[in-house]
This record gives structure tokens, sequence and C-alpha cells, in this order.
């Protein structure tokens, strides 16, 4: 039978809203067909494999399942471990010299003058998400909570949200908040800030509150384009530091490190974000993009653009190539290093996720369903490269040599199964 304009206006702008919906809640869509009236139950389960080259290793597997009921109300709730292992920077510059240094049981290892100091730790977290959402006549409403575990960290969270539908449905209103009570409590104690690394001020927990706002205005322009624009506001205050970065001091002639001091940071951060999101809807294809603003009053700023193309391969298969490019401005307290003898500053961190940065994503999402098989299956295949500032102006003697940021080259894959029934 033939669709009149009307029946496929509504079909268009059907698959439109399910596509903003999927680029706006997930990143990683499914296969976009109608949901069975004979659905009550999803399930979805995801694994992940994420590795920075001679870094960090990270296995994370994710189960979430989700209740539909007659009256448009479902109920979600998720599971999810990660297994953390590796070496990271501990924010310390290059030794400058070539260093051999022989352990209690007469291992012997050499460290090359241009060798990044790295620590080795190995972590795991457990976090535990749900969620209850609900239509009314107009609008939606969504309220949810979070808790996650791990050796130092512990989070815990509820949030809500309410979508209002305008004007038959062309607009859309989203209203917002979410607040977080979270407790650090660093292995060995909390030390003391631009101090040596050996000074605690405490072995208890420290509190952080994060609480957050959220405007959000989607629009349909036509039955075939959607865009959506979104603000937020996050308030963070309590202990923001990272008890286990240092900063090396060195001389300011030769550049040679003299010492270390830990890092500080301020006790409370205001970050703001607005994000514009289009939804086109081709003939079959959908073309996803998206650019994101970012400023804090640490005063990092940051620049996000976002490309996916989702081509269908027929009925039960798509291909979706991703390009993302990221950038960011340093904070107002990182440093490289601090030279000896000059006044210390009241905050310093050499922590490169607040220096200048850089990164440029490259990858692919292949959906597929399997013949005679109700289950959707997604695998997603990413490279990163960050790239950060090898040779600083403010470098001084030996350090202009070396590359305090080398490029960091990571992999990801991660593999998703979905069920309804």
């Amino acid at each position: 039978m033939q669709l009149d304009p009307s029946d496929r206006t509504r079909s268009v702008r059907g698959k439109l809203k399910a596509a903003a919906c999927m680029l706006l809640a997930s990143g990683v869509p499914g296969m976009a067909r109608a949901q069975d009236q004979g659905t009550t139950s999803q399930v979805d389960v995801t694994g992940l494999l994420y590795g920075e080259a001679s870094r960090v290793s990270v296995v994370e597997p994710t189960a979430r399942f989700t209740r539909l009921f007659p009256n448009g109300q479902s109920f979600y709730g998720q599971f999810a471990v990660d297994a953390i292992t590796g070496a990271s920077p501990t924010g310390a510059l290059p030794s400058g010299q070539t260093q051999t240094v022989t352990s209690a049981s007469g291992t012997v290892t050499t460290r090359t003058a241009s060798e990044i100091p790295m620590t080795n730790f190995k972590d795991t977290r457990v976090a535990l998400d749900g969620g209850w959402v609900k239509p009314f006549k107009s609008f939606t409403s969504t309220l949810g909570g979070h808790f996650s575990l791990e050796k130092d960290y512990q989070s815990i969270g509820a949030n809500g949200k309410m979508a209002i539908d305008l004007e038959h449905h062309l607009y859309t209103l989203t209203l917002g908040a979410g607040y977080n009570q979270d407790e650090v409590f660093p292995v060995g104690g909390t030390p003391a800030g631009l101090s040596d690394p050996g000074v605690i001020l405490s072995t208890g927990k420290n509190s952080k509150r994060v609480a957050t706002v959220l405007v959000g205005l989607s629009r349909v322009f036509t039955r075939r384009w959607m865009m959506a624009l979104n603000a937020s506001r996050t308030q963070e205050q309590g202990y923001l530091t990272e008890p286990y970065k240092l900063l090396s001091v060195v001389e300011a002639d030769s550049g040679l490190p003299t010492g270390e001091l830990t890092d500080k940071r301020p006790s409370s951060r205001n970050r703001n974000s607005l994000l514009v999101n289009s939804v086109y809807h081709l003939t079959e294809d959908i073309l996803y993009t998206s650019y994101r603003y970012y400023w804090d009053d640490w005063r990092v700023r940051s620049h996000t653009f976002d490309l996916r193309y989702r081509h269908e391969l027929g009925s039960d298969m798509f291909l979706e190539p991703h390009l993302r490019w990221y950038d960011q401005s340093a904070s107002s307290f990182f440093r490289f290093g601090l030279i000896d003898g000059e006044p210390l500053p009241d905050y310093a961190t050499s922590d490169y996720r607040l220096g200048p940065l850089t990164t440029a994503t490259v990858g692919a999402t292949f959906g597929f369903m399997l013949p005679a098989s109700p289950a959707e299956w997604t695998v997603r295949v990413e490279y990163i490269g960050q790239f950060s500032d090898h040779h600083p102006k403010d470098a001084v003697g030996v350090q202009r040599k070396y590359a305090p940021s080398p490029t960091i080259n990571t992999a990801s894959l991660v593999v998703g199964y979905h069920l309804d029934f």
C-alpha cells in the first residue's frame, strides 16, 4: 500500500527523532528498527578493550537491563566493572642523565636521560546505575541514581530530567539536574600540596561535591532535519587535587631536576559547556554532526567537533564511520616544571590532562543481525592520537631537548549485544 505524504512525514520524523535520541544518549547507535509491540524487556551487554601504547590498559564489561511497561514507563539497571592496569606519568620531568638503579633483589634497571618518569598501578572500579522513565501527557520525566567504588574513590549520586514537548512535538525543552557526593581517600594518605611527597596531611577521607544543571532545546526543522542545543553548568567543591601527581623542581641554568613537589589545585571549579547537535536523515543514511565549546574558571578552554555517518547496508546491517577532533588550552596554573629558588605559586600541576592538548579520533561502528536471530550486534574500533606541546617555550637547560608530553597512541574495541524479548 502506498503511504500518503502525511504518513511518510511521520515515518521519517520518527526515524529522525530516534536517531537524535541515539546520538544524545549513547553514541553507539543500534539498528534503528521499529520496536516490537510485544517487547517487554531489553538486555544490552558491551565489552570494552582500551589500550594506550606502553601505558594504560582497560577492560570494561557492562550489562544493562531495561523493563518496558504497557503505559510507556520503563526502568533500567546497569552494572559495570573497570579493570585498569599499566603505568601513568607521575608528572615529573626527565632526569636529563642516564641512571642505573639496583634493587634489593639485585635487579639492575637503566633509565635514559629522556625517559618520562612513570608509576605502575592497578585498580578495579565497580559501578551501579539505575533509572525510572515515566511519560505524561506532554512531558517525560526521568529519575536516576549512581554508585561507584574503587580503591581510592567513592561516588554516590542522583539525577533527574524532564523533557517537555511543545508546538505539536516540533520543539522539545529539556531540563535536568544532578548531584554527586564523592569521597577521595588516597593510598598512603593525603599529601600536602606543593610539598615534599612524604608530607602527609591526613589518612582520612576527603569530600568532593559535584552539582550539575542542564537546559536543552531541540527543533525539528523539516521531516529530515533536526537540531538541538544544550547548555550545562557544573560546580565542583572540595578535594580536587590529584594526590599522585608530582612536579619537578629544576635548576634555572642546567634544567636538571633538584627535587619534586606534590600537585595542588583549587578547591572549587565551575565548568560550562554549550553543545550543538544536528541530525540529517537522507534517503536511507543518517548524518550526525556536533560541536561543543567548553570553558571553566581554571581557564581551560576546549573545542570538540564530532562527525558520524551511518550508512545502511540493508535492513540488518549498517556501517558508521566516526571522526572527532578535540583541542584544549592549558589551565592557568599548569606548569611543566618549577624553577629552583623562585617563589612557589598558590597552585600548580604538571598533569597533561590540564595542559595544552589535542586529540584526533578515527574509527567506525559495524552493526548487524545474524540470520534467524533476534539479537543485534555492534562492533566499534577506534584509534585515538593524543598530541601535546612536545617542546614548551618555558623549558630551560637540558629540558629543551626532551618532550615532556610525547604523543600517546590509543586503540579501543567495543563489542555490543542487544536483545528485545
